[in-house]
């Protein structure tokens, strides 16, 4: 019988995009999925190391684990990511029952290291210090139906000093142009609907060719992408947002208008302190430029609270520009400390009663104003792309839920269904808001049936091979060739 396997995934969009090329990769060498890690062959552990708490998450989960492995001797684990990059062979120290450490360079050797581990009967720890071949030429088993990452450079140049993404992600490889429009054609043809291109970085894109303009010509050239509706992109960094970025958002009819801008600080001194090298003003005259362009832009951040030396009057400041900003939605965190980053040996590390007093103001004072923003959209109607899992309520309650085209979570009257599926498209009045979602009690006012939905009723996943075109060029890809294998 084929091996079966499970891949649980921690941290970032980077990372969940990572898991489906785990996925890919196992299930082209010959394994089967399984519905949980205590009754899988192998158990992968794709990780993260940008929270404090990382390395007890995972070696609690692998302590969790360790009587299943003691009770069937030839079950597998892996760990991956940025913290198996980090950790190195210390995990295997740590957790002797573990058979395989392999990093973020090298994805693409995780099946020959499972057979190798599994012929020696020993652990293969194997650390590679740059990217051995870029991630999207390796096989990916797609989680949606309807919506799709696509990678446009991986690693990292920026040097902020809380951040220990580039010693573990490198630095900042570029993907062809050609390589990534084939690759949404090749969703697309597949029946999806959204991609989101994924970066680091995406402003910085282009720096390997020296284009600083090609990220506005690639939203640009997914607008002439049939059957594409909508675009996003994450993450931007202030520094490298050009006004030919908004430009191209505000004319390009399937690129969304919604921004994840990272802010990190409002205080001038504390972002010179973790070296972002923007300022408040510089930060909110994009926010200006691109409200000026795009009147119903959404646009999103994240903050960080309690950075080493930040001061009451510092913290002031980043409400200030939370209110000037208004943002729709913020992911907040409280600052953790990463041993090798910079920011880990400064001087005056806050007390936590502090930092836990200002983010608890933080999080009022956004959530008063998404309550705001969003109460503005009650008797609106919206375009909704329904999805799963979005709502975690939705079987008590009888809706469905998806993003609309700001990114904004709705939920909606199913209207005892109505034959709605997930990946087709719906229009809803909004009949109340909340500070993180919109709800429409009555029923949509439109549903229109698409492919993705077509595809989510049938059971049928994307899978992509890898896709290696020439030299660096933006302009129409030749077609794709479709593949005519679907998961069930």
């Amino acid at each position: 019988m084929a091996r079966s396997f499970k891949v649980v995934t921690y941290g970032c969009q980077m990372n969940m995009h990572d898991s489906e090329r785990i996925s890919g990769l196992l299930e082209t060498a010959g394994y089967v999925r399984a519905d949980d890690a205590d009754t899988a062959d192998v158990v992968v552990f794709n990780t993260c190391a940008v929270r404090e708490n990382a390395d007890n998450r995972l070696y609690g989960n692998l302590g969790h684990l360790r009587p299943t492995k003691v009770a069937n001797p030839g079950m597998q684990i892996a760990v991956g990511g940025c913290l198996a990059q980090k950790d190195r062979g210390d995990i295997v120290t740590k957790a002797p029952w573990v058979d395989v450490v392999f990093g973020t360079h090298n994805i693409g050797s995780l099946p020959a290291l499972l057979d190798r581990a599994r012929h020696n009967e020993q652990a293969e720890v194997e650390i590679l210090e740059s990217l051995e071949v870029f991630p999207s030429t390796l096989p990916t088993r797609r989680e949606s139906s309807y919506a799709g990452w696509v990678s446009i450079s991986v690693g990292c140049n920026n040097t902020c000093t809380f951040c220990i993404v580039p010693s573990l992600r490198g630095r900042e490889r570029d993907r062809r142009p050609g390589e990534i429009l084939a690759e949404v054609e090749a969703l697309v043809a597949e029946g999806v609907l959204e991609v989101t291109l994924l970066g680091q970085n995406v402003n910085s894109y282009g720096v390997e060719f020296g284009d600083r303009y090609a990220f506005g010509k690639l939203l640009r050239a997914c607008g002439g992408i049939d059957g594409l509706e909508r675009v996003r992109f994450t993450s931007p960094h202030p520094k490298d947002f050009t006004d030919d970025v908004i430009a191209a958002m505000a004319e390009t009819p399937n690129v969304c208008h919604q921004l994840h801008m990272p802010l990190q600080s409002g205080s001038d001194a504390v972002l010179r302190a973790m070296r972002r090298s923007y300022r408040q003003d510089r930060y909110l005259g994009i926010i200006d430029k691109v409200r000026a362009a795009m009147p119903d832009a959404a646009i999103t951040t994240d903050i960080i609270v309690g950075f080493p030396g930040e001061t009451e009057a510092d913290f002031e400041q980043t409400l200030e520009v939370v209110r000037a900003a208004r943002f729709a939605s913020a992911f907040t965190f409280q600052y953790s400390k990463r041993p090798g980053t910079p920011a880990a040996t400064m001087e005056d590390q806050l007390p936590k009663a502090i930092v836990q007093e200002r983010y608890d103001r933080l999080v009022a004072t956004l959530e008063d104003i998404t309550w705001e923003e969003n109460k503005k959209f009650v008797g609106r109607t919206v375009e909704v792309l329904v999805a799963v899992g979005e709502g975690r309520k939705d079987s008590a309650t009888g809706r469905m839920s998806g993003r609309a085209r700001d990114g904004r979570l709705v939920h909606f009257d199913a209207g005892g269904n109505d034959g709605i599926r997930p990946g087709d498209i719906v229009e809803a009045t909004i009949t109340y808001a909340a500070p993180h979602h919109l709800n429409a009690d009555g029923r949509p006012v439109s549903h229109r049936r698409t492919r993705a939905g077509d595809a989510y009723e049938a059971g049928r996943l994307p899978r992509t091979p890898g896709v290696s075109l020439g030299m660096p060029t933006l302009g129409a890809p030749a077609a794709a060739p479709t593949s005519a294998t679907h998961c069930g």
